[in-house]
């Protein structure tokens, strides 16, 4: 029969109190698994816009291109993330259409999207990126003219 220490008990409480697994504690349990599309299981997170999309001129691409992260609740990458990311226009888009490359299969948690081209001239334009098993964030508003 194995015995249970003093300082074992201390340190259970220790790693419990400082990741969340009490009851009622703020701090994230970090037992969540989500499974991103082909990336396997992975920590529950978010995605997060390494690069926003800026003003462009209507019919190019969008310039520098478009990178979006898989992160975890406390921002770091999710490194083994390699599921696909999809873009999309938010809802207050002016009409335009969004083309190019709007879904890519990340690696070490980046999707790099190189080719994404807004058909119509308006302000207000969002982009939406979304993976299976993450939450979706939208970009800042930019304008194209």
């Amino acid at each position: 029969m194995k015995t249970t220490t003093a300082s074992t008990l201390m340190l259970i409480a220790t790693i419990c109190a400082t990741s969340g697994c009490f009851p009622g504690t703020a701090a994230p349990t970090g037992l969540a698994i989500a499974s991103g599309d082909g990336g396997g299981a992975v920590p529950s997170g978010r995605l997060a816009f390494l690069v926003q999309p800026n003003n462009v001129s209507a019919g190019e691409p969008i310039n520098p291109e478009v990178k979006v992260l898989a992160v975890d609740s406390l921002g770091k990458v999710l490194s083994q993330f390699s599921g696909s990311v999809s873009v999309t226009l938010g809802s207050s888009a002016s009409g335009g259409i969004l083309s190019g490359t709007t879904s890519v299969t990340a690696s070490g948690g980046l999707a790099i999207f190189p080719s994404l081209v807004i058909s119509q001239a308006g302000s207000g334009y969002t982009l939406i990126a979304s993976a299976p098993g993450l939450v979706s964030v939208s970009s800042s508003t930019f304008t194209v003219f």
